[in-house]
């Protein structure tokens, strides 16, 4: 076994920062100790002046993602690798079962998909695009066999993805039996449907509408019937999904106060993007930011409630949703008919800049950023303590941030695949210096030296965040 020694850095924790340098031997981190008392190491990170953070836990993506017609332009060679750039050293992505498919058939394509691909590792939430007596069977054999202890529906895409709620209700009672997570994309589909056809019909075709014709009150209204449907089936854990929209996290927020097992993440375009400026920019340039939720508006109060629920822990987590389109032949498909635009932005590279940007602001403290974008998710969802935290026995996930670094997004210099960036021009006041998966460095002093089929697949346990 070959060690590892990263030292004089600021390891951030649960508690606070504190003065420590970190062993690893092979992939595991063996010891925090006091500076200088370890001299020697077969590889010596110098963190002096920079904080020792775990790997981010980038708990929403979707690699290769068919959707609209077209796929996702990640791969999982690209994405992961991209993640590795920003930072983030474990992704958990969807595996799909659309209406009419097996949940395993599902499964076994993402695993094609991502097996010897990976840069960093890798877990599956399931999707279940038909909710039956074999998906209902299915959800038992993944929680057992697979480590697979989350499934998400969707309260929204009819034809597609779309659950009713008798069949919501069903999933949520085997989940509350066998322990699984509910991840839920509530917005009201069934009503959306009917004002982007009344939209279309005015003549009402430039990606604004999309945002326009997603209202705010169908996300809190979905949100709220989420909420009761988990208490009807005994308080079953549910997770909501890129929450947006000021009146959805007030929902989450009556629910966490009455001691209820419901959590919620939020995305950094919720909490950095607008309506206005983004998805209605000038002709069909907006087209770049549709995504499901939308962009809201920046006349009413999302995005301040977004960073308020975040530091108040009604906002668990902060994942991306990453399901990057490239605006040329993707987004294009949308050209005429805001509705054929695929839905999705791309972030992986950019998530524990941009809410590190948030503790610059005032916004988030240094404990409540490492949190969000690392430990929480790696509680929610079954991983921890073998990711999120710098500790004896976790893996070798370290992340050396640089305080004094800095960072201009731009698709000139990101490693995602796709042909514009949802956060061009955007200046950190920090940076990535060097990451650190499972004890093999990653990325140093600007160069990138992982590989693909790094990344092991990851069997989750069930959710220890649970009140």
């Amino acid at each position: 076994m070959t060690t590892l020694l990263v030292k004089g850095g600021k390891v951030i924790g649960p508690s606070g920062p504190i003065d420590a340098d970190v062993l690893v031997d092979g992939e595991r981190i063996v010891s925090l100790s006091l500076p200088g008392s370890i001299t020697t190491a077969d590889t010596v990170v110098d963190a002096t002046g920079k904080y020792v953070i775990p790997g981010g836990v980038d708990a929403h993506t979707h690699m290769e993602l068919p959707f609209g017609g077209t796929f996702a332009s990640d791969t999982f060679e690209t994405g992961t690798r991209a993640a590795a750039w920003g930072g983030t050293t474990t992704i958990i992505d969807f595996a799909v079962q659309r209406t009419g498919e097996r949940v395993q058939d599902g499964l076994a394509a993402w695993h094609a998909k991502a097996d010897g691909q990976c840069h960093v590792d890798y877990a599956f939430h399931q999707i279940l695009g038909g909710v039956d007596e074999d998906a209902l069977k299915a959800m038992d054999q993944l929680v057992t066999d697979e480590g697979i202890t989350s499934f998400k529906l969707f309260m929204a895409y009819p034809g597609v993805f779309y659950s009713d709620d008798g069949q919501i209700l069903r999933a949520m009672q085997r989940a509350r039996e066998n322990g699984a997570m509910i991840m839920m994309h509530a917005e009201n589909g069934p009503a959306i449907d009917v004002l982007v056809a009344q939209a279309l019909a005015r003549g009402e075709t430039d990606p604004v509408h999309h945002g326009i014709t997603r209202p705010a009150a169908l996300e809190a209204e979905a949100t709220s019937r989420a909420i009761y449907l988990a208490e009807v089936a005994k308080d079953t854990p549910l997770y909501i999904v890129h929450l947006s929209a000021s009146g959805a996290l007030a929902r989450v927020a009556e629910a966490r106060d009455a001691g209820r097992n419901v959590f919620a993440e939020t995305c950094p375009q919720y909490l950095y993007l607008t309506l206005e400026d983004q998805l209605g920019a000038p002709g069909f340039e907006g087209a770049k930011w549709v995504c499901s939720t939308p962009l809201r508006s920046k006349h009413e109060s999302h995005g301040r409630d977004l960073w308020r629920g975040l530091r108040t822990n009604d906002l668990s987590v902060v994942s991306t949703d990453h399901c990057p389109f490239c605006f040329k032949d993707q987004k294009e498909l949308g050209v005429g008919d805001f509705s054929k635009i695929p839905n999705g932005i791309g972030g992986v590279e950019h998530r524990v800049d941009l809410l590190y940007q948030g503790v610059v602001d005032g916004q988030l403290s240094l404990e409540r950023w490492v949190e969000t974008i690392a430990t929480t998710p790696a509680r929610m969802f079954g991983l921890y303590p073998r990711k999120g935290v710098i500790a004896p026995g976790s893996d070798a996930d370290i992340v050396v941030y640089d305080p004094d670094g800095r960072t201009r997004i731009s698709v000139e210099t990101h490693h995602m695949n796709m042909d514009h960036s949802a956060f061009e021009g955007y200046e950190i006041a920090g940076k990535v210096d060097t990451v650190i998966s499972r004890g093999t460095v990653l990325l140093e002093d600007g160069v990138y030296r992982g590989r693909k089929g790094h990344g092991q697949y990851l069997r989750r346990g069930l959710s220890s965040y649970l009140t």
